[in-house]
């Protein structure tokens, strides 16, 4: 749980989760019904951060099991991983 805390620490991590929530409303219009995700280019965009910052970002919140990364090509696509989340929030909501 400690991993999953440490992700939710951050503002620039909090945002993404909540960009990938809705992608169509955050990105592009031509990502709300992609399958893969959002790509990282489009997450950089947004965040206003180096590629480095978004993708050290990502790897916290891959670690922590909020995201799921599919590699196409030379591109990665991030989507949320919703049943750990909502496991993460019913685990906290029964230990607090």
């Amino acid at each position: 749980m400690l991993d999953e805390c440490k992700a939710l620490a951050n503002e620039t991590r909090l945002s993404i989760l909540e960009w990938l929530k809705d992608p169509a409303e955050h990105f592009d219009d031509r990502v709300g019904g992609e399958p893969l995700g959002v790509c990282v280019g489009l997450i950089q965009q947004r965040a206003g951060c180096s590629a480095s910052t978004v993708s050290a970002h990502l790897a916290v919140l891959l670690r922590a099991g909020f995201v799921q990364a599919t590699r196409r090509g030379q591109w990665t696509y991030y989507r949320r991983d919703e049943a750990r989340i909502r496991a993460f929030a019913a685990r906290v909501h029964s230990d607090l």
